[in-house]
């Protein structure tokens, strides 16, 4: 028992996180399905995997339910809670592309089982079969709720193009630029349509709506820039990020879509329930 948990664990709290996008929810539905699994006769289970994905996915679209009446009452924008990863959840792009914040974003978007179907099949790869089980819908249902959600998110996700180290080089040089106050090289990499997203969650100072535009953008980054500010190189979701320091205490994380060369979306996270899962890594598996 404990074998197959230690085995899938991994797996079930990616699963769980790209439908919720909370890490701290997904960790409460582990937990939850660890205590179910302890009550399960495992000798009678044909496929550990699949039964316990399966499970994750149920308690995750209950979980679902309830987020979306909490989210309905957050104050300000709501962006995913963000997760510290290895450098090396990169090389499987897949997986990367699945956990970053513009694509967790174009995931909200989705009803509970169309996302359900759409991570379980699309990132995982998980039999129609399967899937069909897991949300309780028969198997021609589950492929046409499959084709709803790939046209959804096709229409919606960001089409880059840019290679890994390309997309790097522009991120490093927007913290450089942001550390060294070099204000042209700021100007110079933000996208002329670049939009700003930051998460307070109503405890801390943070722009109720997304602000469009360089110029807002720019000179919103410089009003609320604090002197004693230190910008640290982490790995967030898969992809570079840039933690924010305030004299000497993590004060917020940011992480960018570069499209193009340049800077086409920004996420700030200053709410500090969401960044207790940046500072150990946090393991991804497919």
């Amino acid at each position: 028992m404990i074998e197959h948990w230690t085995t899938h664990r991994n797996l079930l709290f990616t699963v769980a996180y790209e439908m919720l996008g909370s890490a701290a929810d997904a960790e409460d539905v582990l937990q939850e399905v660890w205590l179910r699994w302890a009550d399960v006769l495992v000798d009678e289970v044909r496929d550990p995997r699949a039964y316990l994905v399966r499970m994750t996915t149920r308690l995750s679209l209950n979980r679902l339910r309830t987020l979306a009446r909490r989210r309905e009452d957050y104050v300000g924008t709501w962006l995913p809670e963000p997760v510290l990863t290895a450098p090396d959840v990169a090389l499987d792009v897949e997986l990367a592309d699945s956990v970053s914040t513009a694509m967790l974003l174009v995931l909200e978007t989705l009803p509970p089982v169309e996302r359900a179907v759409f991570v379980l099949r699309e990132v995982f790869d998980v039999p129609y079969a399967e899937i069909a089980e897991a949300v309780e819908k028969n198997e021609p249902a589950v492929r046409q709720v499959a084709s709803r959600a790939r046209t959804h998110v096709a229409e919606r996700r960001p089409r880059t193009s840019v290679s890994a180290a390309e997309r790097d080089a522009v991120i490093e040089k927007f913290r450089a630029a942001t550390a060294g106050g070099d204000l042209q090289s700021l100007m110079d990499v933000l996208a002329p349509d670049v939009v700003l997203m930051t998460d307070g969650g109503g405890k801390v100072q943070a722009a109720l709506n997304p602000i469009f535009g360089r110029d807002k953008v720019f000179r919103f980054l410089i009003a609320v820039t604090p002197e004693a500010l230190e910008l640290v190189p982490v790995w967030l979701n898969g992809s570079p990020a840039i933690q924010f320091v305030v004299a000497g205490r993590p004060d917020g994380v940011g992480t960018m879509l570069v499209e193009d060369g340049v800077v086409t979306r920004l996420y700030l996270v200053r709410n500090p329930d969401k960044l207790g899962r940046v500072v150990d890594e946090v393991p991804l598996a497919r």
